[in-house]
């Protein structure tokens, strides 16, 4: 498969990507689908939408004949500070000091799906999201490259389902994923002595990735009010980036890594219904993701397997939603979720690349049932508060700088569903 055709094919099945952005827990988006994203992704055992088979595969099979089709204004406001100037020491790396905030902070997210039901018994669901990526644009050379500094990575997946029952209250479901990627850095050359291909390290254009992989998903009534679901997606394989394969780990490697999803959802009085789930997401199984930056960068060229990445952590996430069926017109929702750090302080250098440290989501929305149309208008707002990480500058000398990471985000997404 050459690049050329990969690149087509990208354009054509993932306008998501072009402008890709940081989503929240880490880089994966909070959730799949205005409705779900409405709950802050707290939607395993809530299906409602085609949508919803992104997130649990299984979820099709009590899904009706229907589509979704929706878009996300998301908007990422990302900053780094460096306090004390440069020792000037042999053998150092120090940065310019003062705060410096990446540019091109809104970005549209469509999404859409179709869930098709061949019997009572079945279901078979298509999907293509944006489910994932980051992106900074520093107007400034931040390591002395070339022009301004930054990375941009966008990751979609086009997904084919299939759920069946297993009676009237079970079902499970499985999916065939074709996931997408692409990458582009800018401003690295300072890395070119620590690089095993200083050719492939920074400034080559975007470049693309493949791979497929499959999700499973469980989905159970287990009474007539409480429901449990599940889902897991083991490590996807990407193949590499071969115009970085001197930056990221295994030759420009960029796996998309496992992540696991349980939870409940409980219809109380009333209309109301509440639902809990967690989820985990393994990202120090990715060696770009999860290689610590030192002692790495002195003991394994960029680009090999040991190489330095950018150190993080696997994420905990825990979400919970609130729903309220007012009446046949309108439905409310709201929802909570909270994600442990993925950045150490040791790690902050690289992840000037990469702030990823938004931790708490807050989120909102609601359907409405149109009468001219025969439909379903959803609308979901999320805010992220900002949150810091700050540790030293580590190719420094002792006490002489440290690197203060900030990252906030609001999202806004509507979607118009039909047949539901």
């Amino acid at each position: 498969m050459t690049r050329s055709w990969r690149f087509s094919l990208l354009v054509a099945l993932v306008v998501a990507l072009a402008p890709a952005a940081f989503a929240t827990n880490g880089y994966f988006t909070h959730g799949e689908g205005t409705v779900n994203k409405a709950l802050a992704g707290a939607g395993v055992a809530l299906p409602q939408e085609a949508l919803d088979a992104a997130a649990n595969p299984a979820a099709a099979a009590f899904i009706a004949h229907g589509y979704s089709v929706g878009v996300g204004l998301f908007s990422p406001d990302r900053e780094y500070t460096v306090k004390g100037s440069p020792s000037g020491y042999p053998q150092t790396f120090g940065l310019q000091p003062g705060t410096v905030r990446s540019e091109s902070r809104m970005f549209p997210m469509p999404a859409l799906a179709a869930n098709f039901r061949p019997s009572d018994k079945t279901a078979i669901a298509v999907s293509l999201v944006a489910r994932g990526g980051m992106n900074t644009n520093y107007h400034t050379n931040t390591f002395y490259g070339s022009g301004t500094t930054g990375v941009d990575l966008g990751q979609g997946m086009l997904t084919a389902t299939f759920a069946r029952k297993l009676g009237a209250n079970h079902a499970f479901g499985i999916s065939a994923i074709l996931a997408l990627q692409r990458f582009k850095a800018n401003g690295l050359e300072a890395f070119s002595q620590f690089s095993s291909d200083p050719q492939k390290l920074t400034g080559n254009g975007y470049d693309v990735s493949q791979g497929l992989g499959v999700q499973a998903g469980y989905l159970g009534r287990i009474t007539r009010d409480l429901s449990v679901g599940a889902s897991f997606m083991p490590k996807i394989a990407m193949s590499e980036f071969d115009e970085y394969r001197g930056l990221f780990a295994d030759g420009g490697g960029f796996d998309i890594p496992a992540s696991a999803e349980v939870g409940f959802s409980y219809r109380l009085p009333r209309g109301v219904t509440v639902s809990a789930e967690f989820q985990r997401i393994h990202y120090s199984d990715v060696r770009s993701v999860g290689n610590h930056l030192m002692p790495a960068l002195m003991s394994a060229p960029l680009g090999t397997e040991t190489a330095a990445g950018f150190g993080w952590n696997d994420v905990d996430v825990i979400k919970g939603g609130l729903q309220w069926a007012a009446t046949p017109v309108w439905t409310w929702r709201a929802g909570m979720s909270h994600c442990n750090q993925p950045i150490q302080a040791s790690e902050v250098l690289f992840n000037i690349l990469a702030p990823g440290t938004v931790e708490q989501h807050y989120t909102a929305g609601f359907s409405k049932m149109l009468k001219r149309a025969p439909g379903r208008f959803n609308f979901a707002m999320m805010y992220a508060p900002a949150r810091s990480v700050s540790g030293p500058n580590p190719l420094e000398a002792p006490g002489a700088q440290s690197i203060d990471l900030q990252l906030s985000e609001w999202e806004a997404e509507f979607s118009y569903s039909i047949g539901f």
